[in-house]
């Protein structure tokens, strides 16, 4: 029996994905557990395994093509097999919009929603994003699969300046004179320096969903110096016996993932999510890793954190940034995540504030570990601090309940040595 290649939905709110790449031919054989294509969503580029054996045929979707979830691509056929056709799109729980014809003589709505002039389908997303930028639909012609309007044609029409506005009416009467005759009363005060810098769909996305975050979730902060003298020592300490077991090197951040985890443990609540008005409390902890790679951040994670161990997170933190850097990661990779680590040391940043990754409850900004003139004993002192800002979302957790996670972080770094293993 043939096997559909569909369009995965890697998270709840993705509606499209992008066919970065097909990793077998048209033709190929192709074998369960084989990498077949990759999909770049808004997290991440992401490698796809094959479901079943089969040869790869009936490939409707090329290199490029923004396709929406659940909608088949390609097919896993037997040898003399031919792919199916007139096959409906797999129930992915993603609700799309198709523009039906006005009725003759019926009345017109007091506030229409956007539809396509071609009266072709537009995505929910899409819908909202023209609301908010002003974008008249009726003028587009969708770059999805049978003209669709997506969210990406919609950003591509705001920064192109089409609104509602820039469409006039051909029965309108102009209310002041043409354009040409108007003159500005002052120039700009800053003239354009070059071409707009293109932003790849996983920039854009990331701009809209931190942007999403900032505004619609109560974020506040609370901030701990850390003197970091038992972190250093306990890291060149267990340096060559990870090394000599793992085949790799602790990191800072390795210890910090490790302290993070324990202290998630012990605080269910941070270790929540808010959904839909509801506060839940994940059976798992898995911490994600805010890694830079081009043109974008991607969140990796590390499941089930605190009940591995210090090299088990060191190795795992290496593959997952080899393959972020590499455009490899997998859909496991990067979903799942209950709370998140955005580490700015290395780039000597002393602290900063990070933005919530909803539906997280708190992201923990960690900034470089420096020498720094502190008190020691009611004495003048040098040690090596760094500093660490909890963020956190005010509708899972209040101010006590941050500030006693921040504070169990900090024992556990302070305490290194006792349990690091």
């Amino acid at each position: 029996m043939a096997i559909s290649v569909v369009m995965p939905a890697l998270e709840m709110a993705q509606e499209t994905g992008k066919l970065v790449s097909w990793k077998k031919k048209a033709g190929e054989q192709v074998k369960k557990g084989e990498m077949l294509l990759e999909v770049e969503t808004d997290k991440a580029v992401v490698e796809i395994e094959a479901a079943g054996d089969g040869i790869l045929g009936g490939v409707t979707a090329k290199e490029g093509d923004v396709v929406p979830v659940g909608q088949t691509i390609a097919w896993l056929l037997k040898p003399g097999e031919q792919p199916p056709t007139n096959v409906a799109a797999a129930q992915t729980g993603r609700k799309m919009d198709s523009a039906p014809a006005a009725a003759a003589g019926a009345a017109a709505p007091a506030a229409p929603e956007p539809v396509s002039a071609a009266g072709g389908k537009i995505s929910p997303k899409a819908r909202r994003l023209a609301r908010e930028h002003g974008v008249d639909v009726a003028t587009l012609r969708g770059s999805g699969p049978g003209g669709e309007i997506l969210a990406e044609d919609i950003m591509k029409a705001a920064a192109g300046g089409v609104s509602a506005s820039a469409a006039p009416s051909a029965s309108a009467a102009p209310a002041s004179p043409p354009a040409a005759t108007a003159r500005p009363t002052s120039p700009p005060a800053v003239a354009p320096s070059g071409p707009p810098e293109a932003v790849s769909s996983i920039g854009r996305i990331m701009a809209e969903r931190t942007t999403q975050s900032w505004t619609t979730v109560p974020h506040f902060f609370v901030t701990r110096e850390v003197d970091a003298t038992a972190l250093n020592a306990t890291r060149e300490r267990w340096i060559p016996n990870i090394e000599k077991s793992h085949g790799v090197k602790v990191t800072h951040t390795d210890l910090i993932v490790a302290a993070v985890a324990r202290a998630l443990h012990l605080h269910p609540r941070m270790n929540g999510s808010w959904a839909n008005d509801k506060i839940t409390l994940n059976s798992h902890v898995n911490v994600a890793l805010a890694m830079a790679v081009e043109n974008a951040v991607v969140t990796a994670v590390i499941k089930d954190t605190d009940r591995i161990g210090l090299g088990d997170i060191a190795k795992q933190r290496k593959e997952l940034a080899e393959r972020a850097r590499a455009n490899r990661l997998q859909p496991a990779d990067i979903t799942g995540a209950t709370f998140t680590i955005s580490n700015l040391g290395m780039f000597n940043v002393d602290a900063f504030t990070a933005i919530i990754v909803p539906p997280q409850a708190g992201i923990l900004a960690v900034g470089a570990i420096a020498d720094r003139v502190v008190a020691v004993n009611g004495m003048i002192g040098v040690r090596p601090t760094l500093n660490l800002t909890l963020s956190s979302d005010h509708r899972v957790v209040d101010g006590a309940r941050a500030a006693a996670f921040l504070n169990d972080v900090v024992v556990s770094l302070h305490e290194v040595d006792k349990w690091a293993r």
